[in-house]
């Protein structure tokens, strides 16, 4: 019994010692088989790089311009938040909004705004950019002008003449050009500063800066005309009720609320950058900001000496060749 014991731990005593050599034949075995397949591994990184290349120089230029915007001060908030707390009830039984605490934050509201459907749909149409948004294949640096994708667009017609399937159109919809829109715009808000960044993205350099330029002068305009048509619909309900009304303490009342309405207007009326302040304007950039060649090459690379040496590896284990087999292989081409 002691003598099958002490065989016992013999074995495992070799087994232990013996376990390290094993693993040490397992690395030999998976280098030997990939220094084996070297040349197909850069065959392959070989075909994956000279892709990655030709895709990254027909990338076109992507330009980006942005500027950056600082919310508006409510001047007029000071009365209104007086009147809010004194006859917030009244006032919203009436429909008129004193903008009070607890109220929408009017940037939020902007910026929302300013991704919506609609107004990128009044933005396409009032500056009549479709063709430069849908139909742009790149920029002639040299006469700074965007060429065309001629089997979307005719330029010398001014027609489209994309071939597409129904419903779809030759002409796009306004919901094809928004989701290109959406895609090329982006706005940004820094939680601590609440600054404003309003970007966009396109082949032309020139071209979107025009467009960051529209946007904020359209945002601003599209929110004074909310407020402005707000406070004209509260005026005229608020003067309706004046007129019904004979309580001297409701009419006073009504009249202050009537007032701060005229503020309201006159204040929007008379300031341009009624939501948001320019702090630095658009610019042209003179750099592009994507595509990125030189990582696009990088990582084609990578991949395809990763792919490389996997196809190597799995080729080697489908078809387990024995070890002895591969040193002596190994051996014979060094």
């Amino acid at each position: 019994m002691s003598n099958e014991i002490n065989k016992y731990r013999q074995d495992a005593q070799f087994s232990t010692i013996q376990r390290p050599a094993d693993d040490e034949i397992d690395l030999r075995e998976l280098f030997a088989v990939i220094w084996q397949g070297k040349w197909l591994i850069i065959a392959i990184t070989a075909v994956f790089t000279i892709g990655a290349v030709v895709f990254a120089i027909k990338q076109p230029n992507i330009y980006k311009s942005e500027a950056l915007l600082a919310p508006a001060s409510e001047e007029q908030g000071g009365g209104l938040s007086a009147l809010a707390s004194q006859f917030g009830g009244l006032a919203s039984l009436a429909g008129v909004n004193l903008r009070g605490k607890g109220g929408v934050d009017k940037t939020q509201m902007a910026i929302e705004v300013l991704k919506s459907r609609q107004f990128a749909s009044d933005f396409i149409k009032k500056h009549n950019i479709l063709a430069d948004l849908m139909a742009a294949k790149k920029w002639d640096r040299e006469n700074n002008r965007v060429i065309y994708d001629e089997d979307d667009y005719d330029v010398n017609n001014q027609t489209w003449v994309r071939d597409v399937k129904p419903p779809r159109q030759p002409e796009p919809s306004m919901q094809e050009a928004f989701k290109v829109f959406e895609k090329i715009l982006v706005v940004t808000k820094d939680k601590e500063t609440s600054l404003v960044t309003i970007a966009v993205e396109h082949r032309s350099p020139f071209v979107a800066q025009q467009w960051v330029t529209w946007l904020v002068q359209d945002i601003n305009k599209a929110m004074k005309e909310r407020d402005v048509a707000e406070a004209n619909r509260s005026s005229e309900f608020l003067n309706k009720q004046i007129a019904l009304t004979n309580v001297a303490d409701i009419k006073s009342i009504l009249y202050k609320l009537v007032e701060e309405q005229a503020k309201t207007i006159m204040f929007a009326e008379v300031r341009d950058e009624y939501v948001f302040k320019t702090l630095d304007p658009a610019l042209a950039p003179e750099e592009k900001a994507k595509p990125k060649r030189a990582l696009i090459c990088v990582l084609g690379t990578m991949l395809g000496g990763m792919l490389g040496v996997m196809f190597v590896l799995v080729r080697y284990f489908m078809r387990k060749e024995p070890i002895g087999t591969v040193f002596r292989k190994t051996a014979e081409e060094q």
